[in-house]
Formats: structure tokens, sequence, C-alpha cells
């Protein structure tokens, strides 16, 4: 069948645009033929079914792009593609050798730049190219780097321009993304096209990502064997934070934060929980004018006070070096052909996207006169907004942007603008052309040379006809296939093949100490959530059980059921309002639920709580097993079921519950498999069991201290019991009518079962033992706080405390002792906070200055 007369290609040729799977005549280019041989034979169904199983693997390995100010939230689907881009690879040794030659081009850019400034001097490139781009930080120049070459991580952005060539559109120094959403996109399309991915024979990446592994342990100073290698994000919420988790887990280096850094002694340290431990080699996901708040931007949270003197002494490698933004400008493009000529003595290999600098006269005139034309756009980094597409603006505007050029003509480019290329998107059922553009990677070698990513990360437009390509604009990704007419060596995809460092084994050294209070929280929030969502679903059927609308109950159970919520939640003043001073929220149990459960602004709230049990998670993830993102997003879909529904009915709650707990266990189970103790997990077993303890003295203290009668009495113990998931154990240990001396037996003080207080305390005495003192000779402070819970609570006489004196209503002894363990609990928690977060101390200028980067 002529690709014309296929269904799937129906409309696909209304576009007269380059294609690059068709000719000019619609016929199948050779290299693209097996491809649309299978789609053919697999047709729309099947496509569609590919294309749903791909976005199921995406959301279950959890790879997302989070969009600032997006209203579908902070980690968006990552949108990937079932149809990959193909270039053969005759065609890729051009654009491979292109790319190494820009790459050194950009190299010695960098270099004379904050070097000797031939280029400037000489007249190849104008001052102001350089001096008037926010990327050109004086605070870097004349670093004598310990280094063959600076740009040691480059990426070339390029299209297929009408003439059929590839051609560069822009080029990424700084910190460039997409090494790691390309790898994911290799892995993820692989698994769902096997048959024809070994068919076409692809190029493997194995070889790169050893390169790659190899670049950072050769990056240290004075070729340091075993040097210690760290990854600087900014965090979470940045938009790439995915792929910063991603190369931590997958190269297994520390995933680390500004505040996990300091320096002292003219070097970079890491605070982990053993001290401080000396970092050789940082891939730099922070931007330049963020990374040292010392030197440069000095509101930044995001980098390191002195860093940039640390770089000076040549006792850190940073990659890419700060001060390297300074080449991802569209200024330089039109010069290129010069500086390669004065640089390398050679012609461009890649062409370039047309481009006119402002800053001269004649061509100024040329792009003020032909504006409708042209894509006009700062020569420095700035928002999206700030590109001007001439076609598409009023006269107003078009006079605005005149008027900005006028002003500061040294400050703007103008650019052709072209309709690239299209390639073939499967969407709706059918194939439609969207225009592409490819983000290339070349990494420096220790040979001298760069190695080239055989593949890459292609982004096609939201929609056919759209020229603007980008993520934040809903664009789509496709991974890239260099095909070959050999098939090459089968190969994994790990990095350390050949690896000549000895290997050795990480520890708590090696945890930031951010890392370990996230640990430390995960363990914590985990806890909470479990013990909350329990205790809400044994008040729910209550509930459920009594009344069926929103009215006061009268029963002296549900009442003390409904207070202990509040107590466990800490959402005062909830249902422990007094009645004299208004109404109580007693009055209408179902209106305060809700809010208990749903209102995720609420502290306190389940789902207030939940949100804090995601973030905690989230800021660790590089830590996190396959297993544990697919259970973690099932909790986050039978959530957000239950969020987005209009007045859950409280079975429909308790139903969500159930669902919701069983996966909660799960995780924690994942959990003990994913980490080893002494590489975290340590932490996380601390925050677990000290959660876990101080809510079940909270439990204990909302349902047993008050006396009521016999009967409510029975009936609020069995709630406790089932509370804690222990009724079952409760029949099997005692074979006896519930009372209240053996429920606490079991509940406070039987060292042989894991849900006890007892066996909780005697497990967190363990784990804290195990953490690095600064004084062996003695207990630390946190230790002698739970040696003072774990001694009040041997103290304790069951039969003693749960007699109610004489003209009282409460049990005020065991209410007593109870609170005092808490206010240990309380203490060991600060204390472990106080010497190990040490992260949350900010360093900060001594004197202001002025550093803006809008």
């Amino acid at each position: 069948m002529t690709p014309s007369k296929n269904p799937l290609f129906k409309n696909y040729f209304k576009d007269n645009s380059y294609d690059e799977m068709f000719t000019t005549f619609n016929e199948v280019k050779k290299s693209w033929q097996p491809l649309y041989d299978k789609v053919s034979l697999l047709g729309p169904k099947s496509l569609e079914n590919r294309q749903e199983e791909l976005d199921w693997l995406l959301s279950e390995n959890g790879v997302t792009y989070n969009v600032y100010n997006d209203p579908k939230g902070l980690n968006r689907p990552w949108n990937l593609n079932s149809i990959p881009f193909i270039i053969h690879n005759q065609e890729w040794k051009l654009i491979e050798k292109g790319v190494k030659q820009r790459a050194k081009i950009y190299d010695s850019v960098l270099k004379d730049i904050y070097g000797e400034r031939k280029l400037i001097s000489e007249g190849i490139i104008p001052q102001e190219v350089i001096y008037a781009h926010r990327g050109f930080l004086r605070q870097c120049d004349k670093i004598n780097y310990n280094l063959d070459r600076l740009l040691l991580i480059y990426a070339s952005e390029i299209a297929r321009g009408p003439d059929g060539r590839m051609w560069v559109v822009n080029d990424r120094a700084e910190a460039p993304s997409g090494i790691g959403y390309a790898l994911e996109n290799r892995t993820t399309l692989s698994r769902i096209h096997p048959g024809m991915f070994n068919k076409m024979n692809v190029h493997k990446l194995t070889d790169f990502l050893y390169d790659f592994n190899n670049l950072l342990t050769h990056a240290a100073p004075n070729n340091k064997e075993n040097p210690n290698i760290v990854i600087l994000t900014p965090g979470s919420h940045n938009e790439t934070y995915f792929e910063h988790a991603f190369l931590s887990s997958y190269f297994g280096y520390p995933l680390v934060q500004g505040n996990d850094l300091i320096v002292r002694d003219g070097f970079l340290w890491m605070k982990s929980l053993k001290g401080l431990k000396k970092i050789d080699v940082v891939l730099r996901r922070v931007d330049d004018a963020y990374s040292d708040p010392l030197e440069l931007k000095e509101d930044s949270h995001l980098g390191v006070a002195g860093l940039l003197d640390v770089v000076r002494k040549n006792n850190v490698t940073i990659i890419n070096p700060i001060g390297s933004a300074v080449i991802e400008n569209p200024g330089l493009i039109p010069f290129m052909p010069a500086i390669a000529k004065y640089l390398l003595n050679e012609e461009l290999i890649l062409p370039q996207i047309a481009s006119w600098w402002c800053g001269q006269e004649k061509e100024k005139n040329y792009v003020l006169k032909n504006i409708r034309k042209l894509v006009i756009k700062k020569i420095d980094k700035t928002n999206r907004e700030s590109i001007h597409f001439g076609q598409y603006l009023s006269d107003e505007e078009i006079e605005k942007v005149i008027a900005a050029i006028n002003k500061r003509p040294y400050k703007y480019v103008a650019q052709e603008q072209i309709s690239f290329s299209t390639t073939p998107t499967f969407s709706n059922g059918k194939f439609e052309p969207r225009n592409m553009v490819c983000r290339t990677f070349a990494i420096a070698t220790p040979e001298g040379d760069y190695s080239v990513m055989p593949g890459g990360l292609v982004r096609v437009s939201s929609k056919p006809g759209n020229i603007r390509v980008s993520n934040q604009r809903g664009g789509i990704n496709k991974d890239l296939w260099v095909t070959n007419d050999e098939k090459p060596i089968p190969e994994n995809l790990l990095p350390f093949k050949h690896q000549k460092t000895v290997s050795i084994s990480s520890g708590l050294d090696d945890l930031p100490s951010l890392t370990a209070e996230n640990l430390f929280w995960a363990g914590r929030n985990l806890g909470r959530t479990l013990s909350v969502a329990r205790h809400m679903r044994v008040v729910l059927n209550e509930l459920s059980c009594q009344q069926s609308e929103d009215v006061k109950p009268d029963s002296e159970r549900l009442i003390t059921l409904l207070k202990s919520l509040t107590h466990l939640t800490g959402t005062f003043p909830g249902f422990v309002k007094k009645e004299e001073v208004g109404k109580s929220a007693i009055d209408k149990p179902i209106t305060e639920l809700y809010s208990l459960i749903l209102d995720e602004k609420r502290y306190g709230s389940l789902a207030n709580t939940i949100m804090l049990f995601s973030n905690s998670y989230f800021s660790i993830r590089n830590l996190w097993s396959a297993d544990m993102w697919r259970v973690f997003y099932d909790i986050k879909k039978i959530w957000e079921t239950l969020s987005n529904s209009e007045k859950p009915s409280c079975n429909t709650i308790i139903k969500t519950l159930d669902q919701l707990i069983t996966r909660l266990i799960a995780f924690m189970g994942l959990i003990e498999e994913s980490i080893k103790v002494d590489q975290g997990l340590l932490l996380y077993f601390i925050g677990l069991q000290m959660e876990k303890s101080l809510l079940t003295i909270t439990k204990v203290r909302s349902l047993v201290i008050n006396k009521h009668d016999d009967y409510t009495e029975h009936e609020l113990l069995i709630s406790l019991l089932n509370s804690h998931e222990s009724l079952k154990i409760y029949i099997h240990t005692y074979r006896s009518n519930i009372n209240i001396e053996n429920v606490l037996e079991l509940l406070l003080m039987d060292v042989k079962y894991s849900r006890s207080l007892a066996f909780m305390l005697n497990r967190l005495w363990k784990d804290i033992s195990r953490l690095p003192h600064s004084n062996l000779s003695e207990l630390s402070d946190y230790e002698q706080s739970v040696a003072s819970a774990i001694q009040k609570l041997n103290s304790m006489n069951i039969n003693e405390l749960v007699e109610v004196k004489k003209g009282k209503y409460t049990r005020e002894s065991l209410d007593l002792i109870l609170e005092e363990m808490s206010e240990f609990l309380f203490e060991t928690s600060q204390t472990i906070t106080n010497r190990y977060f040490t992260h949350t101390l900010k360093q900060e200028q001594l004197v202001s200055q002025n550093f803006t980067v809008s």
C-alpha cells in the first residue's frame, strides 16, 4: 500500500514541508522503511495499545517533568511518543563530527573569554556580545584551571533546515539537561518495540554512558583515585528534578542540595552523619548565578558560600565550570564561522540558523526593515515570553520591540524564521507531521576528544503546524534511534565496564545531611499517615454504624473517639472545643471529619499528612526502587480519586482507607528491601519508630485516661485494639475478656510484640546507638532521652496506674507518666535534628551587593 493511501497517514501529506520519513514524492525513505512496514502491519489499534502501555510504564517508573506555576501541579507525567525519530548512521557520522567540532570551539571560546580575551582584542567578537551577556561573570575571570578542557559537557540543539541538512539552532553549556531523560526514553521504548529495535540495528548507549562516568571519575583535582563525586540539584521542585534523581540512582553518586555542602579551609565538604567529607567533583545542575551566594547572587539558597574560592584554589572540579552560561549566547552565532577559522583554522561542519546581531548598524537596520520575517530574542537566556515571532506580532507590539532594540541594540539578536522538518507522530489513531528539534550531547574524554551520544532527546511540537517546540508548552518527546546496516555488539546499559578505580562501599559518611533528614521525616510521615488512617477507619466505622446524618452523636463512646481524632491529628480545637465557648464540632461531626480527611491546607489532616509524606519521598527519590515508585503512584491515584469526589459517603471513605492502608504497608516493606541500613535506612527506622511511639502514647491517653462506665470502657478498649491492629493478637495472647490491664500490658509493656511501645522504644534505642557519636565514652543527649523514656516505661505498674482515685474521673498517674515519655521523645527528635541536620544553618554575606539575573 502506498503511503498516500495508507489510512494511518490520512491527511498527512497536506503539509508541504520537508518530512523526515517521506521524500517529496511521498515515498518512504530507505532508513525509515522498516519502521513504516512495522506500523502499517500493527495498525491503529495495536499502536494505541502500545502508546497506552508506554504511558503506563512511564507512570510506573515515575518519569516526570516539573512545570512552574502549572495548574496540573508539579510532577507532570513525561510525554513520550511511541514512534522514534530515526537517523541512519551514515548521516549521523557527519552530525557527530560537527557536534565534536562545535564542542571544541566553545571550549576554546570559554577559555579565552575568562583568559586572554584575544577573540575580543583581535576583533573576532565584539566586546558587547560578551560583556552585555548576563552569563559573563567577572568573578570567574582569570581562574587557572588544572584541566585540559573546561567545557566537559556540551549539548547542541539541531533541526533539519530547508536545504535538507541538519542545522544548529541553539547551544547549551551551563548545565545541559536531557541525558537522563534520553536514557529513560531508550529503556522504555525498547521494551515497547523490542523486535523493531533489534531489527533496525539501533546503536546502543553503553559506550557513551561509560564515557560519562569516566568523565566524572577522571575530573578530580590532581587525578585523585576514587574521587568523591556529588550531583548538585536545586531541589525537588526543579523542572528536571527527575533527571537529577535518575542520574544519582543510575551512577550511585549522592544527590545533594546547596545546604548539604560547606566550604572549610579552602576545600568543599559534604555534611554527612559522620561529619564533613571532602568533595572532589560536583556535577552541577544549579545555574551559574545561584552557585555561590558569597560572590554571586546573595539571596540564593541553592548554592554554596565560598564555592568560587575553592574553584580558584583548584581543590574541586565543577562540571561545567561556573560562568559557562556566557556561551549559551545566540549573539555568538553570527561570528561562529570567523571563530572557527581563527581557533581551529576550519570551516563549520554543521550549518547554523541565519542570525543578525543588532549591535552592528548594518545588521540592525536589516533586522528593523525585515522584523516581520524574523524571530527576535535577547542574547542572554530569558523567559520564553521574551522571544518574539515577528509574523505574529500586532503593530503595537512591533513598535515596542523596535523601541527596545533601538534603546539597547547590543542586547538583541534576530534569527531567520524557518519551518523545520516534520517527523511522523502517532496521535489520536493516526500519524501527524510535527516539527522537531533534537538535542545531542557531547562529553569530554581523557584522551582529549569528545564522545557524542549515539542518540539524543527529540522534542516535537504539541500539534501540527505549531512551530514552537518546548516541553514547557506541552511538547512531545521522542527517542532518537541511530540505525545501522550491521548488527551492533549486544551490550547492557551499566556504566561501569572496565572501571579502573577500586570499588568502595558507601555508608553513613556518604549520606548528605539533607537526605538524612528527609529519610528521618519520611519515616515519621509514613508512620503518621498509617496510624492516622487506621484510627480514622475505626472512627468512621463506628460513625456509620450509629448514625447516617450530620447530627450530634449521643454515644459517649463515639464522642470520645471523635475527640481522640483531634488529639491524634493535633487539629485543635476540633472535637474537644468547650461547648460553653461556642458550638463544638461535635454538633456536626461529618463536616469536621471531611475537613480532617480531605482538607490538604489544614495542618494535621490526613490529606496534609499524605502531602508531607509525598514531599519527603519525592526529595529522596534517587534512593527508590522501581517497585517503590509503583506502589507510591498507586497510593497517589487512590487518594486523588477520593479527593476529587464530591461529598463521598462514609463507606466510600472507609473503602479508600482500606486500600490506602494496604498500599502503605506494602510501601513500608519495600523500603526495607531497597536501602541498606548504613546507607540511610537507619534514619528512616528512627523516624518511623519515634512517630509510632508518640502516636501510640497519644491514642492510649485519649481513649484510656478518662474513666467511663464499664460498657463504654470495654468498647473503647476494642476500638483502641482495632486502631492498633491488635485485636486478634490480644485474643490469641490472653484468651480472656478484654480488660484494661491486659490491653495496656500488650500495647505498652510487651517487649515481644512489635507494635508495643516497649518494643518500639527498644528498637529506637538500638538504632540511635548506631548513629555516629561525637563522644563514645558517654551517652549522647538523644540516647539519654530515649533511656529516660524506657526507664519510665519499665517503672510502670499497670495494676496501680489504672486505678482511679476516689472522687476523680481520670487516671492521673498513668496520664502523667505517658506525658513525660512523650516529652522525652520530643527531646530526642530535637537533639537528633540539632546534631545531624546541620544544613539548616545558612551562610550569608557580610556585605550586600547588587547582582541581578533578570
